[in-house]
């Protein structure tokens, strides 16, 4: 398993726009992960948790970090779990 990379090398995306307007976030959470340099990560900003995606996600080879802030939001992280 490889670890976190560090904060300044994740790039981040907060859904809640696009959930607030009736969008699924997923086709455009899919094209940035894979996108993904190796060392690198992508935190998504989310009003809940997305348990489907971690688990999506893990079936995939990502690793993830996950914390709920003040005030119901979420943040995930991911990067690349494996070489």
């Amino acid at each position: 398993m490889n670890p976190m990379p560090p904060l300044k090398q994740f790039k981040r995306f907060d859904v809640r726009p696009l959930l607030e307007r009736g969008t699924e976030p997923l086709p455009t959470i899919l094209e940035r992960i894979e996108a993904l340099e190796p060392d690198h990560g992508l935190f998504v900003i989310a009003p809940f948790l997305p348990s489907p995606l971690i688990e999506l996600l893990a079936g995939r080879g990502f690793a993830s970090k996950v914390e709920h802030n003040p005030g119901g939001m979420w943040i995930i992280y991911f990067w690349h779990g494996t070489d």
